[in-house]
């Protein structure tokens, strides 16, 4: 028995973990293999489909009830697809929002609907099977799963009163098994093409720390000549010679410094979707300070343009290696910025506030920067998307939201274009020591 509890306990933990990381933290993929090309195919066939369909169930093979206003209305929503503002960026937030709308009105809600105006018939019986499969393939399946259930919901609740004096709606025990079963499948097959493509993204990025730790045997080479460019510069040689030297030996240091910090930082970015969860305390202000201090600054002007401003300093949990790696990111990002802006950075273009907010702790990274569009801010912790063009991997906020994700807190932007950015990070307090 004791047994038997230890593990059924076992089980119940690991089963919270499960649905906790795979449910509850993923990231919902709205549009599943999203391109430009997809959603205009998809645009068309919902125009030609049902307008098809219309001319099928009507005139060919009549159906007890077709309508063809509602099927011109439920076509026309697949030109919204066909327009370049829809198409163009498959990963803007409008997009999703249009395709999770029209997959939605044209799937779950219009085939149910019909599904009852026809009584439940054989032939709606099997669209209704065919629907719902064609759903878990076009959107995540947790969505289709909430989508499905609010179509079934609203349409049968709309059709309720028409059917009133309508005979049954088939043998409902078979019905309930047919459907059943196509819904277990598509929900099998969505989540296990969910997990599919996790595994791919883990192993493209375990890769991609692998390959940046094997950088490590090039730098240390590196390393080795800027000691021996020192040694060199300590021989009898003219002064400015010698100046010249320790210079070049000095930049060649910083450049191994630098090469380490973003090694350290793809490596933590490969392990994005599985971050430990360490829970020691950390002092906001030390790590701030700390980050600043470590960073490997191009110049001293670069170095000179941050100031950490501490209002109240706190104390959260989380891992220390990993949120020195956060604020590294975000200096780095906030100085790239100020070099994109074409001006030189002056005392304060690059803020670090420690403070409290609205019972929490918060840090905040202010630069006076280019800016981020407004059409991209709500996708700049997106995995891969980067504003950068040509340089950024896409990775640095993704893997910041990550860390702060896992240590209970909230990372957000405010962001004007041409006038700077404040990325927010907002943690829950522990008491210090």
């Amino acid at each position: 028995m004791p047994l038997d509890r230890l593990w059924l306990s076992s089980a119940r933990r690991r089963l919270g973990r499960w649905l906790v990381d795979e449910v509850v933290r993923t990231p919902a993929e709205v549009i599943l293999h999203p391109s430009r090309t997809r959603l205009q195919w998809l645009g068309a066939f919902t125009v030609v489909g049902h307008l098809f369909f219309a001319w099928f169930w009507g005139q060919y093979l009549p159906q007890p009830y077709e309508n063809a206003a509602v099927r011109t209305l439920i076509a026309a929503s697949g030109l919204l697809l066909l327009l370049p503002s829809i198409n163009q960026d498959p990963q803007a937030p409008r997009t999703a929002w249009v395709f999770s709308l029209v997959a939605w009105v044209q799937l779950p809600l219009f085939f149910s609907w019909m599904y009852w105006m026809n009584h439940g018939n054989a032939v709606w019986l099997g669209s209704m099977a065919c629907m719902i499969v064609i759903y878990y393939h076009l959107t995540d399946w947790r969505l289709a799963s909430l989508g499905l259930l609010l179509g079934l919901v609203l349409s049968h609740v709309v059709a309720q009163p028409l059917l009133q004096t309508a005979s049954g709606h088939g043998h409902a025990t078979d019905h309930l098994a047919v459907l059943g079963f196509a819904w277990l499948a598509a929900l099998l097959l969505g989540a296990s093409s969910a997990n599919l493509r996790r595994t791919r993204l883990l192993a493209t990025m375990s890769t991609i720390g692998v390959v940046a730790h094997e950088l490590r045997t090039p730098l240390a080479t590196l390393n080795l000549l800027s000691d021996v460019l020192r040694n060199l510069a300590q021989q009898d040689v003219p002064e400015a010679k010698r100046r010249r030297i320790e210079e070049l030996a000095g930049r060649l240091q910083g450049l191994v410094r630098s090469m380490h910090r973003q090694i350290d930082t793809q490596i933590a970015n490969a392990q994005l979707m599985r971050l430990p969860r360490d829970a020691t305390p950390i002092r906001a202000a030390a790590l701030v300070q700390d980050a600043v201090e470590a960073f490997p600054y191009r110049s001293s002007r670069e170095r000179d343009c941050v100031q950490v401003h501490i209002q109240h300093d706190f104390c959260f949990k989380g891992s220390q290696q990993l949120f020195s790696q956060v604020m590294s990111n975000l200096i780095k990002n906030a100085l790239h910025a100020l070099a994109a802006a074409g001006t030189f950075p002056t005392p304060g273009s690059l803020r670090i506030d420690v403070g409290l907010h609205h019972g929490r702790g918060r840090i905040a990274v202010t630069d006076e920067g280019v800016g981020i569009a407004h059409e991209h801010q709500a996708r700049v912790f997106e995995p891969f998307f980067s504003t950068q063009t040509g340089a950024g991997s896409g990775l640095g906020l993704t893997f910041c939201k990550n860390v702060v994700d896992t240590a209970g807190g909230d990372i957000s932007l405010v962001s004007e274009p041409h006038h700077g950015t404040v990325i927010m990070l907002d943690l829950p307090l522990y008491p210090m020591a």
